[in-house]
């Protein structure tokens, strides 16, 4: 018998009829499901110039965009714009992903806190430049990076009331869809059942890369992007990177037999990313125990 909302929840999933929760009307959001997907077939790229202004990529066309921003603190491949500047600049980029985006097409921002004097919450901000742009808002992953943090010291004041700050183990995946819930375009996919059920959980454990390794000073893990392009996408599905860094969503794509198109307006790093891209072991589908079509 299927389960239905109570005042005291339920305790299994399958079958549950949710309507009086939705019925509640928490948000009003609108969604449309008319338009259908461009045809266009976009063949992966790496370019050098802001995002801003995607030339290369025509309306609809995205399935997915996976990015982590540069988060204005003093890396090395930040700006020295302000930070309203620099929220601006977010919002011309995520402008421009939304028109690249097709309809159901989902974009994935993964962001980091900042400071303590004061605590700025760039979740926020991001969130409320998505909404504005009327993306519709998914959910949010808690990606923990650490555990307890052994070497780590940011006490602030120790054994005391005085100061006491916290130690960030953890950063924001804030996920999002373009006018519709549902995927408007159909394909196979390539998530297992175990990876599913990992990916769909609220929290996820990864260990963070190297930046040594990848000579680049805040990357994140292919593991992260790979984990949402099986999660929202579909086998040759074209998956973007506004912000491409070291190029680990480039190397997910590769590596899940996905197409990829990232911008970066540092030639070094794009060098760097195109090397690692050419290193990524191709997705094969014989290998990988998946049907070809």
């Amino acid at each position: 018998m299927a389960t239905r909302t109570t005042r005291f929840g339920v305790g299994r999933r399958e079958g549950h009829d949710s309507s009086p929760f939705y019925d509640r009307a928490l948000k009003q959001v609108e969604t449309s499901s008319d338009r259908a997907p461009s045809e266009a077939v976009v063949v992966s790229g790496l370019y050098a110039h802001s995002a801003e202004r995607m030339t290369e990529l025509p309306d609809d066309c995205v399935a997915l965009m996976v990015t982590s921003p540069p988060y204005h603190v003093g890396k090395e491949y930040d700006s020295d714009l302000s930070f309203d500047e620099y929220l601006a600049l977010l919002q011309a980029v995520f402008k421009e992903t939304y028109r690249v985006l097709e309809p159901g097409g989902r974009a994935v921002v993964n962001v980091a806190n900042l400071g303590r004097r004061p605590y700025v919450s760039l979740a926020d901000h991001v969130t409320a430049i998505m909404e504005d742009l009327k993306f519709l808002a998914r959910g949010e992953v808690i990606w923990v990076k650490a555990k307890g943090a052994s070497g780590s010291c940011a006490w602030g004041s120790w054994l005391s009331a005085s100061n006491p700050t916290f130690r960030d183990l953890h950063e924001y995946c804030l996920c999002f869809s373009k006018e519709r819930w549902s995927r408007a375009r159909k394909g196979v996919s390539t998530i297992t059942r175990d990876e599913f059920l990992a990916a769909t959980l609220s929290v996820w454990e990864i260990p963070p890369e190297s930046a040594r390794r990848v000579a680049h000073p805040a990357p994140f893990p292919v593991a992260l992007p790979r984990r949402f392009i099986e999660l929202y996408t579909y086998l040759d599905d074209l998956v973007l990177d506004p912000f491409l860094g070291s190029g680990s969503t480039a190397v997910a794509a590769v590596e899940t037999g996905r197409r990829y198109v990232g911008y970066d307006i540092d030639e070094a790093y794009l060098r760097k990313s195109s090397e690692r891209v050419l290193a990524a072991r191709p997705y094969t589908p014989q290998l990988e125990g998946w049907p070809t079509s």
